[in-house]
C-alpha cells in the first residue's frame, strides 16, 4: 500500500482511536466510511481490532467469507461499489476468541495492509483497538504514514481521560489529531424532547482543549444507533434523511476539509 501514485495508491490514510472501549469508535469508524463512500470517494475500511473486530457485523459481513485473487491477494468485501472492508469478523467463526500474541497481531496487520487488493484509494479510515498496544504500533509502522487521528469519547471523564492518552501517543509517533468526536453526547427525550445528558457534558471540548484541538462533531445517544449497529446497516446507507445521517454527513464533511478535499456528490 503506497502513497505514491502507482498501483494501490492511497491518498489520505486515517486512524480512529478511543482511550477505552465501548464508546463508539467502530461505530463512528463504520458510518464515517459509509458517509465518505457516498460522497463519491473511494474507501478502505480496515479493522485491526484483532480481539473484537465488530466491522464486519455494523456491516452485514459476518457470514461472508474473503475469497483469494489469482495472484493470492486477498479481495476485500466492496459495499455499494465504492467501499472496500477487510475485518478478522469475516476469517474467524462467530463467537470465537482469538488469542494471539504480538508478533502473530502485527503479522496479521501487515497482511491487511500488503496482501488485501485495495486497488486505489482516496481515504483509508483503520478502526483501532481500544488503548494504545501492539495493534497501533503495528499499524503506524505498516502504513509509513497517517494524514490524522481521530479520537471517539463519551462526555464521562474516565472516558475522556483514556482518550487523552490515546492522543498523547497520537503526538508521540510525531502525527496529526485531527479532532475530537463526542459520541452519547445526550439524550433527547422522544416524548417532551427534554435534553439529558446522562454521561455528563463537555468531556469532549475539555479534551480537545487539553490537545489543543477541536470537536468535529457531537454525537447524542438514538435507538437508531443500536438498530444500525446490530442489523449490519450503516446510517448513511439505510437510514437516510435522518439526524443520525446528518451527524456523520457533516463529520465526513469536516474531515474532507481538514485533509483538503471537497465533497463530490450530495
Amino acid at each position: 500500500m503506497s502513497t505514491e501514485k502507482e498501483e494501490g495508491y492511497v491518498k489520505h490514510k486515517l486512524l480512529v482511536l478511543s482511550g477505552k472501549g465501548g464508546v463508539g469508535k467502530t461505530t463512528v469508524s463504520v458510518n464515517l466510511a459509509a458517509a465518505l463512500a457516498l460522497q463519491g470517494y473511494r474507501v478502505g475500511l480496515m479493522d485491526v481490532d484483532i480481539h473484537g473486530p465488530n466491522v464486519a457485523k455494523m456491516l452485514g459481513l459476518e457470514e461472508k467469507v474473503h475469497i483469494a485473487s489469482e495472484d493470492g491477494k486477498i479481495i476485500p468485501h466492496t459495499l455499494f461499489q465504492s467501499l472496500k472492508v477487510i475485518s478478522l469478523g469475516s476469517f474467524v467463526p462467530k463467537g470465537k476468541p482469538i488469542i494471539w500474541r504480538g508478533p502473530l497481531k502485527n503479522k496479521t496487520i501487515e497482511q491487511f495492509v500488503d496482501d488485501v487488493e485495495w486497488g486505489d484509494l482516496d481515504v483509508l479510515v483503520v478502526d483501532t483497538p481500544p488503548g494504545t498496544g501492539d495493534e497501533h504500533l503495528g499499524i503506524m509502522q505498516a502504513l509509513g504514514s497517517i494524514d490524522g487521528a481521530i479520537l471517539v469519547t463519551t462526555p464521562q471523564t474516565v472516558s475522556k481521560d483514556d482518550a487523552k492518552r490515546a492522543g498523547e501517543f497520537v503526538k508521540v509517533m510525531e502525527s496529526r489529531i485531527l479532532g475530537i468526536v463526542e459520541n452519547m453526547s445526550y439524550f433527547v427525550c422522544p416524548t417532551c424532547k427534554t435534553v439529558h445528558y446522562l454521561f455528563g457534558k463537555d468531556g469532549g471540548q475539555i479534551l480537545a482543549d487539553e490537545l489543543e484541538t477541536v470537536v468535529l462533531t457531537k454525537i447524542p445517544q438514538d435507538p437508531m444507533m443500536i438498530v444500525s449497529g446490530d442489523a449490519g446497516k450503516p446510517v448513511p446507507f439505510f437510514f437516510r434523511e435522518t439526524a443520525m445521517e446528518k451527524h456523520f454527513y457533516e463529520l465526513s464533511e469536516m474531515i474532507l476539509a481538514l485533509l483538503g478535499e471537497g465533497s463530490r456528490e450530495g
